[in-house]
């Protein structure tokens, strides 16, 4: 008789999103996605409020990867190692016991925006805070809610025995082990990008205990050790897969794209998902006040620019219109600046959305249009910044020649990809991938298992690749006006 052929060695990629968990399984040698099972995430709270049950994000990663197994057809004992990706900013708050002592503040989460600003004070402005962390503190900042959870709930910080992010909370929940990596580890504004390590004069302003935060791995791909009993038996998984140290949702998608040291530095990225972002993989350090100067996963850095309203404002506009999302049109003189949960980029926290231009001749499709050129602008505006992080001028052909790479749910969309190519003038890359967090996960798994380069593994993937776009006339009428309405709208939008 035969043996058996054993099955190919199988990775799980964890993305941990605002809305949901998707875990993907992938084939660890070729890179092939086999399957991605999901599950959602329930998000409440109001007038600025943005909240989630850690433990509900424990039971999301369970039901996804169950769903992932079960579609695959694969058997448990293929997985060789797990990876969390999660979104990044996120507060959770534990007891001695592991815990959680109250819903986490997410990303989103706007009250914290007069913390932040005392923050940014109290260390003596914007330039002090770029030159250890490479960010100045706005209200999606972990530091920002840790400072509004001492302010409106002091007897919770008093008795908090660990602080987390979100994926260090699944991470530690997957291995036994307080962990997280310099990537996310960066969100916080605590870690200084200057040593790469936390910052013991920003702790003490914080008054945080560093006994409560997690370890830094030196990288998202560091082998921290394997699932607990506890976790294989809730996960129907062996107790010998490997679990990776993980890393943030958006420095996962750029393993995920080839960026990094082993890969492409400084060729930027759009992101069009719940938030809008933009960002790319860099060997110089950032220190640009509207832009986070994030740490990458593996040695580099990752400045990125990020909204918060992007594809969910220009949905609501849409259903506000009764219009499919796709049934768009060109605003028309129509500037909307989509500002439904206040903004990052620009730093407007307490802003509302704004509509102008109206006439008789205005139509619901020029409406909804006039909604993605905001949301876009709001996106690109940050461009020139974050190729002047990198090092580049942004006037530069050669740099302008470079192709944005267009990622997330709205790159799927052709509304969306009409305005950026029309509101950039830059060709466009579409990754043939829909699942680039998940699969940057992936990597950063296989190579804690393997030992191997987790961006030279997804460049030889090929999870990067897609469709190239090529550029179209650049909408100067239509920017120069969205840009003059926010100029002059910006005052009204901070009071």
């Amino acid at each position: 008789m035969a043996a058996t052929r054993p099955a190919a060695p199988v990775v799980i990629g964890v993305d941990s999103s605002t809305q949901s968990t998707k875990a993907a399984l992938v084939d660890a040698t070729t890179g092939a996605l086999l399957a991605v099972g999901r599950a959602p995430h329930t998000v409440t709270g109001s007038d600025g409020a943005r909240e989630s049950a850690p433990e509900a994000w424990w039971s999301a990663l369970r039901e996804a990867i169950a769903a992932a197994l079960a579609e695959a057809r694969v058997p448990a004992s293929a997985v060789i190692g797990i990876a969390v990706a999660g979104q990044q900013h996120g507060l959770v708050v534990l007891d001695a016991a592991g815990r959680p002592l109250r819903p986490a503040l997410l990303w989103n989460d706007t009250r914290s925006a007069p913390q932040a600003a005392e923050l940014t004070t109290a260390l003596g402005g914007p330039g002090a805070w770029l030159a250890r962390t490479g960010s100045v503190p706005v209200a999606s900042m972990t530091a920002a809610k840790w400072q509004w959870l001492r302010a409106h709930e002091p007897a919770v910080a008093g008795t908090a025995a660990a602080v987390r992010l979100p994926h260090d909370f699944l991470t530690e929940r997957l291995s036994g082990i307080a962990v997280t990596d310099p990537g996310d580890a960066s969100g916080t504004c605590w870690y200084s990008t200057e040593k790469s390590a936390y910052d013991p004069e920003l702790l003490d302003l914080l008054g945080l205990d560093p006994a409560v935060l997690p370890a830094v791995a030196p990288s998202g791909a560091t082998r921290v050790g394997t699932l607990t009993a506890a976790a294989a038996r809730a996960l129907g998984l062996p107790g010998t897969v490997t679990v990776a140290a993980g890393t943030g949702d958006n420095m996962a998608a750029a393993v995920g794209l080839g960026l990094g040291g082993a890969g492409l530095l400084d060729h930027p990225v759009v992101s069009l998902g719940t938030s809008g972002t933009v960002f790319a993989a860099t060997r110089t350090r950032p220190a640009a006040p509207g832009l986070a100067g994030f740490a990458a996963t593996d040695g580099t850095y990752l400045p990125l620019g990020c909204t918060l309203n992007c594809t969910l404002a220009v949905d609501r506009f849409a259903g506000l219109l009764r219009l499919d999302r796709e049934d768009a049109a060109p605003g028309d003189g129509v500037v909307v600046l989509p500002y439904l949960d206040g903004e990052r980029t620009p730093d407007l926290p307490h802003a509302t959305g704004l509509l102008t231009g109206l006439r008789h001749t205005t139509t619901p499709r020029a409406i909804l249009g006039a909604a993605y050129e905001g949301a876009a602008f709001t996106v690109l505006r940050a461009l020139d910044e974050l190729l002047t992080a990198c090092g580049l001028d942004p006037a530069d052909p050669r740099v302008r020649e470079r192709p944005l790479r267009l990622i997330g749910g709205g790159a799927r969309g052709r509304a969306w990809t009409d305005t950026v190519r029309r509101l950039s003038g830059r060709p466009l890359v579409v990754p043939a991938a829909t699942e680039l967090v998940a699969l940057g996960a992936a990597a950063l798994a296989a190579a804690a298992a393997t030992g191997e380069d987790p961006v030279a593994l997804a460049t030889a993937w090929g999870t990067g690749h897609g469709e190239t776009l090529p550029p179209v006339a650049h909408d100067e009428e239509t920017w120069e006006r969205i840009s003059g309405v926010l100029d002059r709208a910006a005052p009204a939008l901070l009071s």
